[in-house]
């Protein structure tokens, strides 16, 4: 628990400005997640790691200022350059690092919505913080390959399955499937912290986390190995939870809104008692409130 606490406060405190953050002490460590895949954890979001005999692949790139110490984390897993990233959202916590490998040859690619909001300065509200300005990225950040609904690469004895679910935490988010394997990443679509943030303002929506739990669950099976945005390996089991809790406050939301309660009253009940993460407890009941209404 205390390293995705950790890492959500990076990726806080990141939002305040990756430039200004000390990154000295962050350091990146790997874990063997199933055949050639790996995961990486260090500040902000888990990084997936396909390692293959002409380099990686790796999904979600953490900050910028992390680049040396993910390639060196990688040189321990095996040889080779970065050929290919692939973002699973716009979060800087997820993106940041695009700034550095795409500079360096790496090839980005992402939902075609990521590379929209990475275009322009965006807005973002994490719940009991300021609203942070996450500003546009340079050319050499931005995806170069961009798919709408699905797409497939073929790479390192693996089929790829590139996924879109639509409105679930942004509207820009993508699952990664390693077919071979059966292991996915679902980058912020599913965290091990409690209560997600969903970013509304930037397309997100309570009832698109549910869909796309509830389209991922249908996916997955009791052998399929789970990366999540923030958090430890995961199986089917844990996404099957974090479901049921989005669809309990869900439920008791809607609840009080059928009699007629008002917000105030709603939130006075504490329909997401019970459940981890404070942080983003009210957050969530004012947007299912939203959304109902």
């Amino acid at each position: 628990m205390k390293i995705i606490i950790a890492s959500l406060i990076l990726f806080i405190s990141g939002l305040s400005g990756v430039q200004a953050q000390d990154f000295s002490d962050v350091q990146i460590t790997s874990q063997h997640v199933r055949d050639n895949i790996y995961m990486l954890f260090g500040a902000g979001g888990n990084i997936g790691v396909l390692n293959g005999d002409e380099g990686f692949l790796i999904v979600d790139d953490q900050f910028e200022p992390l680049s040396a110490k993910i390639e060196a984390a990688l040189s321990d897993i095996g040889d080779g350059n970065i050929t290919y990233a692939i973002n699973t959202h716009f979060h800087f916590d997820h993106a940041d690092g695009n700034k550095a490998f795409g500079k360096s040859g790496t090839t980005i690619v992402a939902h075609e919505n990521t590379r929209t909001r990475l275009r322009k300065d965006v807005l973002v509200q994490v719940p009991g913080f300021d609203t942070i300005l996450q500003e546009q990225y340079p050319l050499e950040g931005l995806p170069v390959i961009t798919f709408n609904s699905t797409m497939s690469m073929h790479l390192y004895d693996q089929t790829i399955r590139v996924i879109h679910v639509e409105n679930a935490h942004t509207d820009t988010d993508a699952v990664i499937y390693f077919e071979e394997s059966n292991v996915f990443h679902m980058g912020d679509v599913f965290v091990r912290y409690g209560i997600p943030f969903i970013d509304a303002p930037n397309g997100g929506s309570v009832s698109g986390m549910i869909a796309a739990a509830n389209r991922l669950i249908a996916m997955c099976n009791d052998e399929t190995l789970i990366i999540p945005g923030h958090g430890q390996l995961s199986k089917k089991a844990d996404l099957i939870a974090f479901r049921d809790m989005l669809q309990e406050i869900w439920d008791r939301v809607a609840v009080q809104v059928s009699n007629g309660k008002s917000l105030s009253d709603i939130l006075d009940s504490k329909p997401a008692k019970g459940f981890t993460g404070e942080l983003h407890a009210d957050y969530i009941v004012i947007l299912i409130n939203e959304e109902l209404r």
